[in-house]
């Protein structure tokens, strides 16, 4: 399985949808650095539905380009659902687009703790004025395999948004 092929397969489809409804994609990111913004301009015609992206990996820039909240890092964290959640509201209401998700974790291979090992990946989709959904995952393996599992889930939580909110059309 190759998997350049696999996101660029996942990111055509997530364009298809959003392009059947009508909409446009933010991302904010601060451990794939960016991955996901290309993999889903590696996708020709991407221009009609991805509208920008954040690579947020400093708690400076997400306070500054997204407005998280310096209290919500300092309570819970860069890698937490509440901080994943600002992220992504704050892409929204700094972008022109109506779907957006967040992704912040550990990477690796250091910066875990107990509580927050390597692998820790925190995600938020969300619907401009809509659904908002988190999630934690735990990924194994190595820097590169947690980055390359992030931007997978990423791509496949859009779907699944998509999939939950029959109010898009």
């Amino acid at each position: 399985m190759d998997k350049h092929q696999d996101l660029f397969d996942l990111a055509k489809t997530v364009g298809q949808q959003l392009r059947q409804r009508g909409l446009m994609l933010v991302t904010a990111e601060s451990c794939t650095g960016g991955w996901l913004g290309q993999a889903v301009t590696a996708v020709a015609g991407s221009s009609t539905w991805f509208e920008r992206g954040f690579i947020t990996y400093s708690n400076a820039s997400k306070r500054e380009m997204l407005g998280v909240e310096q209290a919500i890092l300092e309570q819970y964290g860069a890698v937490s659902p509440q901080t994943a959640q600002q992220m992504v509201i704050g892409a929204l209401n700094r972008s022109h687009a109506q779907l957006g998700v967040a992704i912040t974790g550990i990477a690796g291979p250091d910066g875990g703790t107990p509580a927050k090992p390597v692998g820790t990946v925190c995600f938020a989709w969300a619907l401009k004025d809509g659904l908002v959904q988190r999630e934690t995952h735990y990924f194994q393996g190595d820097r590169e395999s947690i980055r390359y599992l992030s931007v997978t889930t990423a791509l496949q939580g859009i779907l699944l948004l998509l999939d939950r909110d029959t109010a898009v059309v």
